[in-house]
């Protein structure tokens, strides 16, 4: 099986969730990071940079053996089973990792929102709403999930999924002081999202991957 990830050069989480389930099992892919130029050109056709088309022009995408899928769950949800990394005999406990993933990726939508705003007084405004009332929520839904799993510390079951990475490089993401207005401690209240993510970064294949690609852990 030949696989190919499409996506920027950065650490977020859309493609993050994928490309570590794959590298911490040993499983053989080309983490290709698209160039600022062939993304310009990408915008214009939805033509990736092996000639085929994106089904919904958005990134990130999965060539399989010369086919290709998008959207980060389904993305994730593959790697996830070829991996180890999402349960294929346990319907339950597919759903609670779907449920996480869907999670992440309203968490994602409001923190966007809140940031398109160009005057910058309503941008302000919507970031602080966004900090104090909105992940908080979020944050806390997560937490509480965390606590209800009496048989690890992570999500689902007794073992990493791709629910605790996507909630992992999610988190990192809005503790990076990139985001203005969304304060670096914004995690620090939840003591089970801080333990995940710790446990996390201890993984030895993890710290690997971090420094290999990013030159530190982030």
């Amino acid at each position: 099986m030949k696989l190919k990830l499409f996506y920027f050069s950065i650490p977020f989480w859309r493609a993050e969730v994928t490309r570590i389930s794959l590298y911490i099992n040993n499983i053989d892919f080309i983490d290709y990071r698209i160039s600022d130029s062939e993304y310009m050109e990408f915008k214009k056709n939805g033509r990736l940079p092996n000639g085929m088309i994106a089904p919904f022009k958005q990134l990130p995408v999965l060539e399989i053996d010369g086919k290709i899928i998008a959207q980060t769950s389904a993305i994730a949800r593959y790697c996830g089973k070829i991996s180890g990394m999402y349960p294929t005999t346990n319907n339950f406990e597919s759903a609670q990792i779907d449920q996480i993933i869907d999670a992440a990726q309203d968490i994602n939508f409001a923190v966007t929102l809140s940031g398109k705003d160009k005057d910058p007084i309503k941008k302000k405004l919507a970031r602080e709403k966004l900090s104090q009332i909105h992940l908080p929520k979020w944050f806390q839904f997560l937490e509480d999930l965390l606590i209800e799993n009496k048989n690890s510390k992570w999500f689902v079951g007794n073992s990493m999924t791709i629910a605790d990475l996507a909630i992992w490089r999610l988190i990192g993401w809005l503790k990076s002081g990139l985001l203005e207005g969304v304060p670096t401690s914004i995690v620090d209240p939840y003591l089970n999202l801080t333990m995940m993510r710790e446990q996390i970064y201890k993984h030895p294949k993890i710290k690997e991957w971090m420094i290999i690609k990013y030159g530190k852990e982030i």
